[in-house]
């Protein structure tokens, strides 16, 4: 098992009904990456999509991703392309049995924080506050 250090929260920064399938495709033909950019997304309804096994690493954070495990949601931003919280109540549900998983596994702790509390990250990301979503959640 890999050393983890953080769960990083994400959306997707897309359009609600975007599909799995045209992520990954965004990430392999577009950026040309080899690995997909989260562990976990969840989509609208709930369902969990596994794009990697958390014994490797993705590319979620730059320079954090050894260290990391990455969950994110479809959705994020409004119909104008700006940041906003759009996780339906299926998607929170899952998001917080995915992290709760998580915890149960690992040998330590990680801390869980969003994208864009990372040094040097500008995006919005995951266009909620994850330090306060946490605390309502009891975590």
């Amino acid at each position: 098992m890999r050393e983890i250090d953080y769960i990083v929260l994400h959306c997707t920064a897309t359009p609600q009904n975007t599909t799995v399938e045209s992520i990954l495709r965004y990430w392999r033909d577009t950026l040309g990456w080899k690995s997909p950019g989260y562990h976990y997304v969840v989509d609208t309804r709930g369902k969990r999509f596994i794009l990697e096994t958390i014994l490797k690493p993705t590319n979620g954070v730059k320079g954090y991703n050894s260290r990391s495990i990455h969950i994110s949601y479809i959705g994020g931003i409004d119909e104008n392309g700006k940041a906003k919280d759009t996780r339906t109540r299926e998607q929170k549900e899952e998001m917080e049995c995915i992290i709760r998983e998580l915890i149960e596994k690992l040998p330590c702790k990680p801390d869980i924080l969003g994208h864009k509390d990372f040094p040097n990250v500008s995006k919005d990301c995951p266009s909620f506050d994850v330090q306060k979503w946490l605390k309502e959640i009891n975590l």
